[in-house]
């Protein structure tokens, strides 16, 4: 059972705060995070077919990604703004599950991790590729939104077991 101590972003009072991480030493870390958009038939074919009014679904989801991640500090109010050195995003089409496959991976030399920012990479991914296709299907689903490792920091490395 997790005590209160555990969590870091609580003062003494119980209320938020920004952990300091000043003296923490910088390292190398770097997180990998998914998501999944499963999206009817037709949709898949006109994401497949480059047939969407709005464009190449994928490349825009894509650089969507890349910004989301770098702007991660401005909608998650106790993540630092982190010098990121590098993004990956890698955006593919399931056909047996007519789902476009998200992975956002994010790393950087610093005292704070990039679990965040992959997150959140992956998830304004997903939200574009909904935005992009919302004209022609509106019950898309956006799931499996996940960590799947992260490595570096003071907690160690982490690699997801499916």
């Amino acid at each position: 059972m997790q005590n209160m101590e555990d969590f870091t972003h609580f003062n003494d009072q119980g209320r938020a705060k920004m952990v300091d991480v000043g003296d923490k030493p910088g390292t190398v870390r770097t997180a990998t995070a998914a998501a999944s958009v499963l999206v009817s038939p037709e949709t898949f074919e006109l994401i497949k077919s480059g047939g969407m009014k709005k464009g190449d679904v994928l490349t825009v989801a894509q650089v969507a990604g890349i910004m989301g991640a770098k702007r991660t500090p401005d909608i998650i109010p106790m993540c630092h703004p982190i010098a990121i050195t590098g993004i990956d995003m890698d955006l593919s089409l399931d056909e047996e599950k007519h789902s476009v496959e998200i992975r956002a991976t994010v790393s950087c030399k610093g005292r704070t991790g990039v679990e965040m920012e992959a997150l959140t990479a992956a998830s304004v991914a997903a939200l574009t590729v909904y935005d992009m296709c919302k004209a022609v299907q509106k019950d898309m689903v956006i799931s499996e939104v996940k960590l799947l490792d992260k490595t570096g920091g003071v907690h160690g490395d982490f690699h997801r077991e499916e």
